[in-house]
């Protein structure tokens, strides 16, 4: 009976292993990074200066599910959602990085979280929405255009990341 339990033990910590590692794979994390996700990897290899795709997308080179526009920013659709609802607010003007920002930008960044808000309101996320700025390869910030992330449509946990 002892063998029998042993081995029973064992066909359990073996199937729990390969439960984790399966939910791993299905959630985005990316093992050569040393379990970091798909975004994390982006960060750490992402290019400061130079053109982006936001740059891109606000001369409409690239095609993006816009909700808002106007003379200062952009709203669009996430191409890679993490919620039900997941909108992007940018600025026109160039800020590399919310650390970037100069005291001159304050009237720029009241506007995109006033628009994070009225976007919200007509993508009807009543129940709650979170309002994300990566900062920095730390910060998993992989796109180096200032860039606010609205998510909602669900129940988000806590703590994030």
């Amino acid at each position: 009976s002892t063998i029998f339990l042993f081995f029973l033990f064992r066909q359990v910590i073996v199937s729990c292993f390969q439960n984790y590692a399966n939910n791993i794979r299905s959630s985005g994390i990316n093992a050569e990074y040393g379990g970091m996700s798909d975004e994390v990897a982006k960060a750490q290899s992402a290019q400061i200066g130079g053109d982006t795709i936001f740059g891109k997308i606000i001369r409409k080179e690239i095609p993006a599910n816009v909700i808002f526009e106007d003379d200062t920013c952009m709203a669009f659709h996430d191409v890679a959602p993490q919620a039900p609802v997941h909108f992007l607010v940018i600025p026109k003007k160039h800020i590399e990085s919310l650390n970037k920002a100069e005291d001159a930008d304050a009237p720029i960044m009241g506007h995109l979280l006033n628009v994070a808000r009225k976007c919200a309101d007509e993508q009807k996320l009543e129940e709650g929405y979170r309002v994300v700025i990566n900062n920095g390869k730390h910060g998993a910030q992989s796109v180096y255009h200032l860039h606010i992330h609205v998510l909602g449509g669900r129940q988000l946990s806590w703590p994030p990341g």
